[in-house]
């Protein structure tokens, strides 16, 4: 038998309540750095990954779930969309995880409401994918210095990321927005906050890559990037994320009608946030996406939305599939958007060594996208949290 790895791994100490020991036997596993494992075997202990094999484990650990020929993937990452604590908590942090997302950073805060939530589902109050907290920061308002100000705040509250900083998209971004800007920039680095910015058009997008911001949040869909300016972005190291269903119109989702919907559930085109006229801005989101990808940006995936999550993984996979392979969407939603988060150690691929955030699909991924909506096991740092077989 044909070993691809195998460590033996001491995790016991300090590992995660939620962390456990399992085996996944005859499963089809898309390992997500490109290998495809046609029938194997992963083995869970202290919640990391200590083998993914061909064939049968040389040993098992904890419970074993026969896959049944079942396609394992990582568990989806949604490095930006907007959740909080609140009444309905319980059921949308269920779906998230039936949609098959393990990971979920806050679009925005308010950041007390994250940490809260968080407390939710680290405690076992209910079952949810793994939050990352962030916190808003207008820059309308501000002063350098109260801007540098509130960045430790978020820090003193245990909060890595800001939320969404906008950046004015058209005509783009004032000098007075840029120098606050700079001053938020200067401040995480010091304390530790990862800043992410909301800068959806060329103008804003150069102005943020150009002051050296790591994170952007999201796409242009204002106007066309050019080849250069995304090869700027990328030999900068900056880090983008999607939405690149935004824009195009949303169907059944909020009602069944049969009339196209914005993705806040107002009719399309004309409720477009910030609009540029008629639902280019689909175009827009789609062609950027693929040449920034094209220079060797690295590009994350995210939802943005608040609706159903199934809804939302349905919307941005057929939009991807408009301008990427099954191979480089495998790339974006899994390595890409975990170095986004700065966790590609921990998360993105099942391979050795990594937190065993696993989905089980009913299908073959490499099939087509619509297999991608078929979770029927979700699996959290070695924990099963979803089992619908």
């Amino acid at each position: 038998m044909k070993r691809i790895a195998l460590l033996a791994l001491c995790l016991g100490a300090g590992a995660p309540v939620a962390a456990q020991d399992l085996t996944i036997t005859n499963a089809h596993i898309v390992v997500g750095n490109g290998t495809v494992v046609q029938r194997g075997s992963i083995v869970v202990r202290g919640g990391r990954i200590v083998s993914v094999a061909e064939g049968a484990p040389a040993s098992t650990s904890g419970r074993v779930i026969d896959a049944n020929g079942l396609s394992a993937m990582p568990g989806f990452i949604d490095a930006h969309r907007h959740i909080n604590t609140g009444p309905e908590e319980k059921a949308q942090m269920q779906r998230q995880l039936e949609a098959g997302y393990t990971t979920i950073l806050s679009g925005g805060g308010p950041g007390d409401g994250n940490l809260t939530l968080r407390e939710h589902i680290e405690s076992g109050a209910i079952n949810g994918p793994r939050i990352i907290p962030s916190e808003r920061l207008r820059l309308a308002g501000q002063t350098p210095e109260s801007a540098r100000e509130a960045v430790r705040q978020m820090k003193a509250a245990g909060i890595n990321y800001t939320g969404e900083i906008s950046l004015t998209p058209v005509p783009g971004p004032s000098a007075q927005e840029l120098e606050v800007l700079r001053a938020v920039l200067d401040e995480g680095k010091k304390v530790g906050v990862n800043v992410q910015v909301h800068a959806v058009s060329s103008p804003a997008m150069n102005a943020a890559v150009e002051m050296g911001i790591p994170l952007l949040v999201h796409l242009p869909n204002k106007d066309w990037v050019s080849k250069a300016d995304a090869e700027k972005l990328a030999a900068a190291g900056t880090r983008i994320l999607m939405t690149i269903g935004f824009g195009a119109p949303v169907f059944g989702v909020f009602a069944e009608d049969n009339n196209p919907r914005f993705r806040d559930g107002k009719p399309w085109p004309d409720s477009i946030v910030d609009g540029v006229g008629g639902g280019v801005e689909a175009g827009y989101a789609m062609v950027n996406a693929r040449t920034i990808f094209d220079a060797g940006g690295i590009i994350g995936y995210c939802t943005d939305t608040t609706y159903d999550a199934l809804a939302g993984l349905e919307h941005e996979l057929k939009s991807m599939n408009v301008v990427f392979s099954i191979e480089d969407m495998i790339k974006i939603m899994g390595p890409n958007t975990a170095a986004y988060l700065g966790m590609e150690k921990d998360l993105g691929t099942i391979e050795v060594g990594k937190l065993a955030d696993i989905i089980l699909l009913d299908g073959d991924p490499h099939e087509g996208y619509w297999n991608w909506l078929k979770t029927k096991v979700t699996i959290k740092e070695g924990k099963v949290v979803v089992d619908a077989r």
